[in-house]
C-alpha cells in the first residue's frame, strides 16, 4: 500500500529540491562570473529561499490540518510576510563586502519565482479531496449516525 501523501509534504518536496537546483544553478554561474565572493552571495540568497518557503509551507500544513477553513488566508499573509522579510534582508544587506549583493539577489529571485512556480503546478496538479468519502458510510439514509 503506498505511503499517504500530504500536498504540504509534496510542495516541500517538490518546489524545495525545484528551489535548490535552480540556486545551484546561480550558483555556478555566479561563482563563473563573479568568483567565490558571488558564490558565497547565491549559496546564502539559496538557502534563505529554502528556509523561509519551508518555514511557510509547515506553517500553512498545519493550519490546513487544523482549521482548513483558513488555508487561503493564512497563504496569502504567509506569502507576504515572506516576500516582506526577504525584501527587508536584500535592504539590509545592500552595502555589504561579505558577500556579492546581486548574486545574493539573483539567488533569492530566482529562488523565489522557481519555488513559487513549482508550487502552482503543484496544487494544480493534485488532486486533493474536499470531502472524506469514509465519513459519509457511516451516517444512514434518514441523516443519523450509526
Amino acid at each position: 500500500m503506498p505511503k499517504e501523501r500530504t500536498i504540504d509534504a509534496l510542495v516541500l518536496r517538490r518546489a524545495g529540491i525545484g528551489a535548490v537546483v535552480a540556486g545551484g544553478v546561480v550558483v555556478v554561474i555566479s561563482s563563473w562570473v563573479g568568483g567565490s565572493s558571488a558564490a558565497i552571495g547565491a549559496v546564502l540568497g539559496t538557502a534563505l529561499v529554502v528556509a523561509f518557503f519551508s518555514v511557510g509551507q509547515v506553517a500553512l500544513g498545519a493550519v490546513l490540518r487544523s482549521n482548513p477553513q483558513m488555508a487561503l488566508t493564512m497563504a496569502l499573509t504567509l506569502y507576504l510576510v515572506k516576500i516582506g522579510v526577504l525584501l527587508l534582508i536584500i535592504v539590509l544587506f545592500a552595502d555589504t563586502t561579505a558577500f556579492d549583493t546581486k548574486a545574493f539577489a539573483a539567488a533569492i529571485l530566482t529562488g523565489t519565482l522557481v519555488w513559487t512556480l513549482l508550487e502552482v503546478w503543484i496544487f494544480g496538479t493534485t488532486k486533493v479531496l474536499y470531502v472524506d468519502p469514509a465519513a459519509g458510510a457511516s451516517v444512514s439514509s434518514e441523516g443519523e449516525r450509526k
